[in-house]
């Protein structure tokens, strides 16, 4: 089993499979995903993505439907 290096994050878990440009662009959108989003409700940094499309803010506790992999 392959572990994670530094410079392919999480991208690392394919290996040596799918090529560079690729895996560059999947790690760039995780990244972005992963990371609390500003909540168009109550302004504050504390959406988080339960799933494909669907965020919930921890401050105000709203969930609502929005972009894919992270807000704008």
């Amino acid at each position: 089993m392959t572990t994670k290096s530094k410079k392919t994050k999480s991208a690392g878990r394919f290996g040596a499979r799918y090529g560079k440009r690729a895996k560059d662009k999947l790690v760039k959108v995780e990244t972005k995903q992963r990371v609390k989003q500003k909540c168009p409700f109550c302004k504050q940094l504390k959406a988080k993505r339960l799933s494909k499309g669907i965020w919930k803010c921890s401050k105000c506790d709203k969930k609502f439907a929005s972009n894919t992999y992270y807000l704008d």
